[in-house]
């Protein structure tokens, strides 16, 4: 048996992280969150993947090394923690992918409504999703313009490149849908989308504004004025060429969070302010940087901290669970294509890197033993040695 030893498992790293800024203010994330809850995520984030969440220490059995691992955080708005949760989904979702052209449409609200997603926002973020849906099952149930059941993937995202709350909804809908019959029924709209994007705005903000009324009736009714006056976006981008399209689109925007540690430029830690690359879409995109105090970039990145519980990915008409486990397979086989199997097959044979060895990317990994924030007791070799001899290795 080789003399036993341990290497910190370490995965390339951008400069910077948002850990690094939270760490600047530590004594102060409490005043700076506007809720408890957010406060907690700010300091799970902080520490995570640190010794001050313990670890294990696990072995390769490949390449015979042991891997000192410190615990993630886990949770969902961390930037360090969404690629192994990101992989298993998209292999889930590249399993009930259907042989047809898929939309993405973004439905926008006002800023007029940030205060009250701020103040209310279960109950808005709820709305929004609800309002959604029924716009395009109204839509589509309608034999004027389909007359079929819709399927729809709607991804939350509340932030704009500023870090500024920018509540929208990304959507993914397949062109078609279901007949009462069962069978798939082709889209009549154009390459823009099924149905009128302009007609679907009007719609949409009528839905929204009488369930918020009802949902929060002590709102003022210059608030509701002012809806009306607002322009309410949503927008259509050209369908996916192939499914494996859409694939790629879920992998960007589905475990996406409010900013990824590499659009971190820079970190003044005598001034407190850090510096961040962002797109100008006024300006077509054009790539610029902001500079932000630590105090501002931390209150505006914890506005998107969703409450306890709420979900933001969901799925509707025949994409939702009730309909995956029986119904799917059915349809797929109905629209069955030769290039869809292979790319479900890439996709499926695709290895996730959790659990691999990180020196060799060949060996899966096994867990010795576990440690508190204390880290690894004094007599961990002879621990580990008796493990080896256990598992015979």
């Amino acid at each position: 048996m080789q003399s036993v030893g341990y290497i910190v498992s370490q995965v390339v790293q951008p400069k910077h992280t948002v850990a690094d800024v939270l760490n600047l203010e530590v004594d102060h994330l409490q005043e700076i969150a506007h809720a408890s809850w957010n406060a907690r995520a700010l300091h799970a984030i902080r520490k995570c993947r640190t010794k001050a969440l313990g670890g294990h220490l696990d072995w390769s059995i490949a390449c015979k090394k042991l891997h000192l691992q410190f615990n993630s955080c886990r949770n969902r708005h961390c930037t360090t923690c969404q690629g192994h949760k990101q992989h298993l989904w998209i292999a889930a979702r590249s399993q009930e992918l259907l042989s047809v052209p898929y939309f993405h449409v973004v439905f926008t609200l006002p800023d007029t409504l940030n205060s009250i997603a701020l103040r209310y926002p279960q109950v808005l973020y709820k709305i929004l999703f609800d309002s959604v849906w029924e716009t395009l099952t109204a839509f589509g149930n309608n034999p004027k313009h389909l007359g079929a059941k819709l399927g729809m993937i709607a991804v939350l995202h509340t932030w704009g490149q500023n870090l500024s709350l920018h509540p929208h909804l990304h959507c993914i809908v397949p062109k078609g849908g279901v007949s009462k019959a069962g069978f798939w029924k082709k889209g009549k709209g154009k390459d823009d989308f099924l149905f009128s994007v302009k007609a679907m705005s009007d719609k949409y903000r009528g839905l929204f504004v009488a369930k918020l009324r009802k949902a929060l009736p002590e709102l003022p009714q210059s608030l509701y004025d002012g809806l009306f006056k607002k322009k309410w976006v949503v927008y259509a981008k050209p369908p996916f060429g192939k499914p494996e399209h859409v694939i790629e689109y879920l992998g960007r925007y589905t475990h996406k969070i409010a900013i990824s540690n590499h659009r971190i430029l820079a970190i003044d830690k005598a001034k407190r302010e850090v510096d961040f690359s962002l797109k100008d879409y006024k300006k077509g995109g054009q790539k610029t940087r902001l500079t932000l105090t630590s105090k501002e970039f931390i209150r505006r990145f914890q506005l998107h901290i969703l409450p306890k519980g709420f979900t933001r990915i969901r799925h509707y008409g025949f994409l939702s669970s009730s309909w995956k486990k029986d119904k799917l397979p059915l349809l797929q086989r109905q629209l069955a294509d030769k290039d869809l199997l292979a790319i479900e097959t890439v996709v499926i044979q695709e290895k996730s890197l959790h659990r691999i060895c990180p020196s060799c990317k060949k060996g899966a990994l096994i867990t010795l033993f576990t440690f508190d924030s204390r880290g690894p007791p004094k007599n961990y070799q002879q621990t580990i040695k008796r493990k080896l001899l256990k598992f015979k290795i």
